[in-house]
């Protein structure tokens, strides 16, 4: 398996192993490295993977785009390890909400957010590999809310491996800025920035496109714009299908921000997944659900939300997306992103409009009808649901078709948002004891204005040589 970037021309550009985009993260260009070409799914995850173990399945998946990178024993081994932190046998168990429509939890691992399934496998890649090649890299990465956790857990005390983590002040909930600020190893790392999400984004870019500075500090990167990140999600739209056995096709409803997660679902789909739709649930913040319904791409100001991880108006994995709707066209898939940057709007042609139609729906909910959500889903089942779960149950709800088999992705544990949820239900859910902890430890965080020189000067202070 190679990998080129989504800016490059057709027979054109690198093409890259999968270690080499492991490390890479963003590709020189500014573009996302995608694969050459989807493999199909592999038997061993047809229907009889409903008997594999979600760690087994994982390693089948992921094999074909590791393409020989890490031995497939090895592979297997490095994902048994990863999914052996997390608090549930199934890794991702089903949960019903009614006869034809179930939640897949996502939220069983150390940081009680769907963003610990691909992080855990990514930085166990990290560590084999620069092991492999005895050296060490700087993670530079963004977080709207639960990523920075994530990736700090998981690289927690890795000898090769350092990370800085932006998060915009103040617009994250407590608990997930307390999950970051409260994580004691010397190799983490957060940073408040004034700023929004979108700008912690821009400045994490900014630091890959500053080709000296990338080389010194050998940054890698873990956010979603990393293949690997995809390439792990990829696997829990598989189980979740295998594991219902059902023969109808599956439509997954996705809480949508930075669209890498629902792309990993387009990806299952493209291998072979028989899936009816993928919807797409937006916050206020709705730039990709107006998208499908306009054709359009036209940012407005973020607005906070009840649902932080979702407050985002430049989604970077779309642009994987838009590479397909352009048919590989690195020139006009960079043109219309230079437009849309540039004039903060930008269209798809009419046929690219019918194609992202053709598989994508969506709807967006405010946080009145979140809250609306959450207490309906409490008083009805008992379970407490987080606000982001809550927007993606609301949108299955409102487009689901009769007889139409759904499954709504819950990214994190209700405990997480527990102003929301006693807003929601007049309860607050008992959070896990690793969540309650965080509550009573001591904060340790930079604050750094919206430029890249404090950023860059902040990281060069604290890489280890």
């Amino acid at each position: 398996m190679r990998y080129m970037s989504t800016r490059s021309e057709p027979g054109r550009g690198d093409r890259l192993a999968f270690d080499d985009v492991l490390l890479g993260g963003l590709a020189v260009d500014g573009g996302l490295y995608i694969p050459e070409h989807v493999p199909k799914l592999p038997e061993a995850a047809g229907p009889e993977a409903r008997n594999l173990s979600y760690a087994e399945l994982a390693a089948r998946i992921m094999a074909p785009y590791v393409g020989g990178a890490v031995d497939d024993d090895e592979l297997a081994s490095l994902v048994a390890d990863a999914y052996a932190t997390f608090d549930h046998p199934d890794v991702c168990p089903l949960v019903a909400l009614d006869d034809d429509h179930w939640l897949l939890e996502l939220f069983h691992g150390p940081t009680f957010a769907f963003k610990d399934i691909a992080l855990q496998v990514v930085a166990r890649l990290f560590d084999h590999e620069l092991e492999r090649r005895d050296d060490r890299a700087m993670i530079v990465a963004a977080t709207s809310g639960d990523t920075g956790s994530a990736a700090m857990e998981a690289v927690a005390g890795r000898d090769r491996l350092d990370i800085v983590v932006l998060h915009p002040a103040g617009r994250t909930s407590e608990i997930q800025r307390r999950q970051m600020t409260t994580l004691d190893a010397p190799n983490v790392h957060a940073v408040a920035v004034d700023g929004t999400f979108d700008d912690c984004q821009d400045l994490v870019k900014a630091m890959f496109a500053d080709e000296p500075f990338r080389t010194e500090s050998k940054l890698a990167a873990v956010n979603s714009i990393n293949w690997a990140r995809v390439a792990a999600q990829i696997v829990y739209y598989v189980w979740a299908a295998r594991r219902l056995a059902d023969d109808r096709p599956v439509t997954f409803c996705v809480p949508t921000g930075n669209f890498g997660n629902v792309l990993a679902g387009h990806y299952a789909r493209r291998m072979g997944l028989p899936t009816e739709r993928l919807l797409i649930a937006s916050n206020t913040n709705d730039i990709l659900s107006r998208l499908i319904e306009t054709g359009e791409l036209a940012a407005h100001d973020v607005v906070p939300t009840l649902s932080p991880s979702m407050d985002i108006q430049i989604s970077s994995n779309l642009e994987r997306l838009l590479s397909e709707l352009f048919d590989g066209d690195g020139a006009a898939t960079t043109a219309l992103l230079a437009r849309f940057r540039a004039e903060g709007r930008a269209g798809l042609s009419t046929e690219q409009h019918e194609r992202l139609r053709a598989e994508f729906a969506g709807d967006r909910l405010d946080d009145s009808e979140t809250l609306d959500v959450m207490g309906r889903v409490h008083a009805e089942s008992g379970m407490f649901i987080d606000p982001h779960t809550a927007v993606g149950v609301g949108v299955a709800e409102r487009c689901r078709r009769p007889g139409e088999l759904v499954v709504s992705l819950a990214t994190a544990h209700a405990a997480k948002f527990p102003d929301a949820v006693l807003n929601a239900t007049g309860c607050r859910p008992d959070p896990p004891p690793a969540l309650a902890a965080v509550a009573d430890l001591p904060e340790r965080c930079t604050s750094l204005p919206n430029r890249i020189d404090a950023v860059e000067d902040f990281v060069r202070s604290v890489r280890r040589d």
